[in-house]
């Protein structure tokens, strides 16, 4: 959880093809009600992003929402479960997309793109938490 807790690392465990970047100064305090402001790149077309951490409950949950963004709703939900071998981190999103029907067609994209971007999500975090 406290990795995740330095909205720094979401630079890290975010695609460079992204162009991924925090433009809220630091330092970032992560609790009910902090906004974040990112400039991102999807599909080659920059966008800026805005979020709410809407609910924040260390070590177990955090909730970010897009304020202002691409989508027309993204609510992303990160939940962390201690187990017997350390903690399974689970992401769980829920979004819809804009102009639809339009938006509609291009649906299984942008899927594509959010299994792409968590998969090396994935990765990224096992190599900063395990080293691999």
């Amino acid at each position: 959880f406290p990795f995740f807790a330095e909205p720094e690392n979401l630079e890290r465990i975010t695609p460079n093809s992204m162009r991924f970047n925090i433009i809220t100064p630091p330092p970032i305090t992560m609790k009910r009600g902090a906004l974040i402001d990112y400039k991102l790149s999807l599909f080659g077309i920059p966008f800026k992003w805005k979020t709410e951490i809407t609910r924040y409950e260390p070590p177990y949950v955090f909730v970010d929402e897009q304020l202002k963004g691409p989508y027309k709703l993204w609510v992303h939900t990160h939940t962390f479960e201690p187990t017997d071998r350390g903690t399974l981190i689970k992401d769980h999103v829920r979004y819809q997309l804009p102009l639809s029907p339009l938006g509609d067609i291009v649906h299984p994209i942008v899927r594509r793109q959010l299994n792409q971007i968590f998969s090396f999500r994935r990765r990224a975090v096992t190599e900063a938490l395990m080293g691999g």
